[in-house]
């Protein structure tokens, strides 16, 4: 299951905070689909995941945003 969080136009350190939120009510191996626009998401992002041990399974550039795929570990 893919779940999506629109994070844009907050800044840092509340695309993560609420990423960590939302992971939180999830089940390992569902994905978490985040759009963000903060220039320090391309940093934050896969810092949390490499500490929290979720899987940054890709991220890319869509327009003016940055869109992360995370995997919820077990």
């Amino acid at each position: 299951m893919t779940t999506d969080l629109d994070a844009t136009g907050l800044l840092c350190p509340l695309p993560v905070l609420k990423a960590r939120k939302r992971l939180q009510s999830m089940t390992a191996g569902d994905r978490l689909r985040m759009r963000a626009d903060d220039p320090a998401a391309v940093i934050d992002v896969p810092h949390f995941c490499m500490e929290s041990g979720h899987k940054l399974v890709e991220s890319y550039e869509d327009g003016n945003a940055q869109v992360y795929l995370i995997e919820k570990s077990g």
